[in-house]
């Protein structure tokens, strides 16, 4: 009985603890042509990537810690749904640090063209 009343209290705890933080994925910016946008839209556009970023950054944190207090929550794992739950995790970590990136790069091009095009 005993049993059965910690493993519904952590189940329950699961539950509240993902409502609680529910960490909400960024929102995908748009980037300027820099072929084309004048320097104010570069510089407002340099802005946006550095908040999507943060935001990103944020989000990372926010699953770390949502994987930590679901660990905490459950009493044993067995070796198969650790490795599941690791899986999970590094997946959506490693998507989110290649989205950064991707974006990143993305703007970096832009700003070369932007560059190129004042140089011409």
């Amino acid at each position: 009985m005993n049993t059965t009343i910690r493993l519904a209290c952590g189940i329950a705890f699961l539950f509240v603890s993902q409502i609680a933080l529910s960490c909400d994925y960024p929102s995908k910016i748009s980037l300027v042509n820099g072929t084309t946008a004048s320097k104010e839209e570069m510089i407002e556009a340099q802005k946006g990537v550095k908040s999507f970023v943060s935001d990103m950054e944020a989000y990372l944190a926010c699953i770390l810690e949502e994987e930590k207090q679901a660990r905490d929550a459950l009493e044993e794992l067995s070796p198969e749904d650790e490795q599941q739950r690791e899986g999970m995790l590094n997946k959506k970590y490693n998507a989110a640090v290649e989205e950064m990136e991707k974006v990143a790069a993305q703007f970096n091009a832009e700003v070369q063209a932007y560059k190129g095009r004042d140089n011409s």
